[in-house]
């Protein structure tokens, strides 16, 4: 049966991790699942649809908005579960959920090996957005050469009016004042002055780069190599076995940096657009 949680339980995150390791076994790869999201959640309101048999969990569905206008929704389904419906009911519940909600758009992420979850997303008349490669460093970045000029320090206060700006620039979109201040939340300056931002987000023993960004007028000079290299290295010292990010399938540039350092595909995902209704 589907049940609406507002915050996960001890019990609920280990049936989901349970779930996402019969899954990957299956399918190989791996799952947006974003767990930092889920072990943190508000508990205010509904962001994780489940589909129990008894105390089995059979499917889950995830609602992740990362402070930005588009509401992201991944999840799966128990290999030995699927065609039964349970897919559908849990993307059903999700786009109930979503439409009481603000957004410009809703996302299904699908593994793109994933032949049921493409079919899914297509019955509900859904287009392809965009794809992703999800990449994961195993090991040590290769070495980069660190420019003195360059530092990277938490962001402050002070800091949110550069964040905002140099994140629209990047990405097309400024995070609203509710994620001001967030600790993740790390500012490169290149002689004193903002040029980039990143939010590295520990996962137990894994290490997630999200929001990186260098400003578009210092591109191209080695920063953001740099910039990398060193979060990296950061989240491997503070105990981190291994470091994962997503780009853009036709960011050639930016997979190329990554690539570079010892960055290796993993998974590419699909972002259906669903129309919410």
């Amino acid at each position: 049966m589907v049940t609406l949680s507002a915050g996960l339980t001890p019990a609920a995150l280990e049936a989901i991790a349970d779930l996402e390791r019969r899954v990957v076994a299956a399918d190989g790869g791996r799952l947006k699942l974003e767990w930092g999201a889920l072990r943190h959640r508000s508990g205010q309101d509904v962001e994780d649809i489940l589909w129990w048999d008894g105390e089995r969990l059979l499917g889950f569905l995830g609602i992740y908005t990362h402070s930005a206008p588009t509401i992201e929704l991944a999840g799966m389904v128990d290999p030995a579960a699927r065609r039964r419906g349970i897919g559908t009911a849990l993307l059903d519940a999700g786009l109930r959920v979503c439409q009481e909600r603000e957004h410009s758009s809703i996302l299904l992420v699908v593994p793109r090996t994933s032949v049921g979850g493409r079919a899914l997303a297509q019955g509900r008349g859904a287009t392809l957005g965009h794809s992703e490669h999800a990449l994961q460093l195993p090991g040590e970045p290769a070495e980069v050469p660190a420019d003195p000029r360059v530092t990277i320090r938490a962001a402050t206060g002070p800091d949110q009016s550069a964040v905002r700006e140099l994140l629209r620039l990047g990405f097309g979109w400024e995070p609203p004042p509710t994620a001001d201040n967030d600790p993740n939340t790390l500012v490169v300056e290149r002689d004193g002055q903002p040029v980039g931002t990143v939010r590295l987000i520990r996962e137990e023993d894994r290490a997630g780069v999200y929001g990186f960004v260098i400003h578009p007028d210092h591109q191209g000079h080695g920063i953001g190599r740099d910039v990398l290299h060193r979060v990296c290295r950061k989240a491997m010292a503070e105990g981190a076995t291994a470091v994962h990010l997503e780009v853009a399938t036709d960011n050639d540039r930016a997979l190329n940096l990554y690539t570079s350092l010892g960055f290796r595909p993993v998974m590419t995902e699909d972002y259906y657009e669903l129309s919410g209704r």
